[in-house]
């Protein structure tokens, strides 16, 4: 396994906050130390999380792109010579009756793992509010909401898991959180699109826009983000996750500085190579599928709809492992790669998503286990099943970041 296999792997378990090694970060004139998780104490990392933020705004504001950006308006309407997303042109037999049982049976599977105190995920990875975040997106996804439907009071358990995940700087991040960005991202992620279903609950709107403001603290130089919150580096892996919660929290309503997603833009280009493909991060490294998904669509994320960047990655993806041509995803990252694949060729639409969609969902439906779940021996079933609830269920269109 090369060097940059290496990185991306570490990001990916990142995900789940078991970065173990001790590492030192220097936040102003102070360096906070963080141990080993088998030694510290969950009340000093919850001390440790709370420390480890960004500056206040005005440090960050005069920091410019590193490479030039085009100036994007978030709220302007797609381009007509783009051709539509698949939001309004959906293909025939999009959701066939195999896919909808198999919806059904993974969402019975995934409401008997959640445990009793709202969260999912167990062993070391028990309390984590991105996985819950993953878990609650996962029952939204079929139109069920906090009180409503038939696994709304999972939703709602889970909502206020990841409320009473909230510290007083913003970060949601369970106490022995490390590297807490990733489950930050999509924590951040569920609250936005459960506030632009139901904009009347204080409590979310409050803790939504922490949660934003927090990120937009800890965007560093060249404009991406990293595993803990403060502004020193960045790699592609966590940059998708912030800049999809940052799109979610925009179309519900919260403030979201332009310069912050110009900038965003600008660090997510830096890392495509010449052959299409997205590298870890800005430095040079090799190209692997999975996050040239999340570079792609965290471009149409930030708002850019025709770009040779989304081309390119688009064709690499396609080459690399669109299962109708052949194309081998492997497991590495399996559930990761697919849950930001979907999205990409999603809002592309077109040839690109009636080409992608059907192999990937009966793909997705014949990896389904007995129980009702899906395996990945990393990161847990909770993870594993609620990812690809996610991607079966993108057609269903219910999860308003897939509308706007």
């Amino acid at each position: 396994m090369n060097s940059h296999t290496t990185h991306f792997t570490a990001a990916i378990m990142a995900i789940f906050f078991c970065i173990t090694n001790q590492q030192a970060f220097t936040v102003g004139s102070a360096q906070i130390q963080n141990v080993d998780t088998q030694v510290e104490k969950p009340n000093e990392q919850k001390k440790l999380n709370e420390t480890l933020v960004a500056p206040p705004t005005d440090q960050n504001k005069n920091i410019k792109p590193s490479t030039p950006v085009e100036t994007i308006d978030l709220d302007k309407e797609r381009p007509v010579d783009v051709g539509a997303s698949a939001q309004n042109a959906p293909m025939e037999s999009e959701i066939t009756p195999a896919m909808e049982e198999s919806v059904q049976r993974g969402l019975r599977y995934l409401a008997g793992l959640q445990n009793d105190d709202g969260s999912f995920g167990r062993g070391q990875f028990a309390k984590h509010a991105g996985i819950t975040a993953l878990c609650g997106l996962a029952f939204m996804a079929d139109g069920h909401l906090p009180g409503r439907g038939a696994y709304g009071d999972n939703v709602r358990k889970a909502l206020d898991f990841v409320l009473s995940s909230a510290t007083e700087t913003g970060l949601l991040a369970a106490e022995n959180s490390h590297g807490p960005m990733y489950g930050h991202g999509f924590a951040t992620l569920f609250l936005g699109e459960i506030y632009g279903m139901n904009n009347e609950d204080a409590r979310v709107r409050d803790a939504l826009t922490r949660a934003v403001e927090l990120i937009i603290n800890s965007q560093n130089q060249e404009g991406g983000w990293r595993y803990n919150p403060v502004p020193y580096d960045a790699d592609i892996s966590v940059t998708i996750c912030e800049i999809m919660a940052l799109r979610s929290a925009r179309n519900a309503g919260i403030k979201v500085p332009k310069e912050t997603i110009d900038r965003a833009i600008a660090y997510v280009r830096s890392c495509q190579n010449s052959d299409g493909g997205f590298r870890y991060m800005s430095t040079s490294g090799t190209s692997l599928w999975p996050r040239t998904a999340a570079g792609v669509a965290s471009l149409y994320y930030a708002g850019v709809y025709s770009d040779n960047s989304i081309d390119r990655g688009l064709n690499y993806l396609q080459d690399s492992v669109n299962p109708d041509a052949g194309g081998n995803s492997g497991e590495a990252h399996y559930f990761y790669g697919h849950y930001y694949a979907v999205q990409a060729m999603y809002l592309a639409g077109g040839k690109r998503w009636t080409a992608w969609w059907p192999n990937i969902r009966d793909e997705m439906i014949s990896k389904q286990a007995a129980t009702g779940g899906w395996m990945d021996y990393q990161a847990g079933q909770a993870y594993s099943t609620s990812m690809a609830l996610i991607v079966l269920q993108m057609p269903k269109r219910y999860l308003p970041i897939f509308q706007k």
